[in-house]
């Protein structure tokens, strides 16, 4: 009788895992190793399959489109972590003073992140635009400048990883933003009161009680920030999409390189190779989060 009962809740366990397992097996965990098994070959989706062994991956490190398609990608990461978090932080910690209109200016906050992508990038390539844009029209304007001493920002070289860095963090800043508010929400008021009696002032009661409280908070999303961050692709697409360069080795990053090789240089079996890689720096970037998380705890 028991053993049946046993069975009868594992089963309606299972039967309410079930539904996200098949999902998750369907669309993610055969495709990966599909894609493992692919970077060993050679196949352009038409002609015979070819054993590559590891050719593909030794070809990755004399290919200098992959590197610079990294290095951009490590560039782009490096800048918009810490950004975004100071940013986020900030606009949290700043909305959850009992402020007239804070509910206002939260919605304001957040809804970059919830407006339509192409749409939002469609109106910033108009604000940055380098000839008619109002950005350079007030630098021009309050500075003197001259037009041709202006930044031309996604038009231009230097300019243009910065400017799909500022892009990111104004988009994405509200979102995380309303992480670290809950956070902060339940942080001990007890601990506050403490510190005060203590005779501490507001930035030190920030420093000692409520970054240590909110670590969770900010190490998820560190974690968040970082996997985004190597995973991008649509922002830098719908960015460049009308730039003069248009995604050439200045602004490729490494998802769209993988794009590039599969599915206009059908080489499947490289760009599964690619993807192999940038799969390992995501995990092991993860287990080395995960592994620093327990040491700070």
């Amino acid at each position: 009788m028991k053993r049946s009962m046993k069975r009868q809740t594992a089963l309606i366990a299972y039967s309410f895992i079930a539904p996200n397992f098949i999902g998750f097996a369907i669309f993610t965990l055969i495709p990966l190793a599909f894609a493992l098994f692919l970077s060993f070959l050679n196949w352009d989706g038409a002609n015979p399959i070819q054993i590559a062994g590891l050719d593909n991956f030794i070809r990755l490190f004399t290919d200098p489109i992959f590197w610079r398609a990294m290095s951009n990608t490590i560039l782009y990461t490096i800048g918009v972590v810490p950004l975004t978090l100071i940013c986020a932080l900030f606009l949290a910690v700043l909305l959850n003073q009992k402020l007239k209109g804070r509910n206002f200016f939260r919605t304001v906050s957040f809804f970059p992140y919830v407006a339509s992508l192409v749409a939002v990038a469609a109106v910033w390539n108009f604000i940055f635009s380098p000839t008619f844009g109002p950005v350079n029209n007030l630098l021009s304007s309050l500075f003197n400048i001259p037009v041709e001493s202006l930044p031309r920002w996604a038009a231009d070289r230097f300019w243009a990883i910065p400017t799909v860095i500022f892009f990111t963090v104004w988009k994405n800043m509200g979102y995380y933003m309303v992480i670290y508010l809950a956070a902060l929400q339940g942080v001990n008021v007890e601990l506050y009161e403490a510190a005060n009696l203590d005779g501490t002032n507001a930035w030190q009661r920030f420093i000692h009680v409520t970054i240590p409280q909110i670590a969770p908070t900010t190490f998820f999303i560190l974690m968040m920030l970082i996997i985004s961050s190597f995973k991008v692709y649509d922002i830098f697409v719908n960015i460049f999409a009308g730039a003069d360069n248009q995604l050439t080795n200045t602004t490729r990053v490494l998802v769209y390189q993988i794009y590039n090789t599969a599915f206009r240089s059908l080489e499947y079996g490289y760009a599964s190779a690619m993807s192999m890689i940038l799969f390992i720096m995501v995990v092991g970037i993860t287990l080395v989060q995960f592994r620093l998380e327990k040491k700070i705890g």
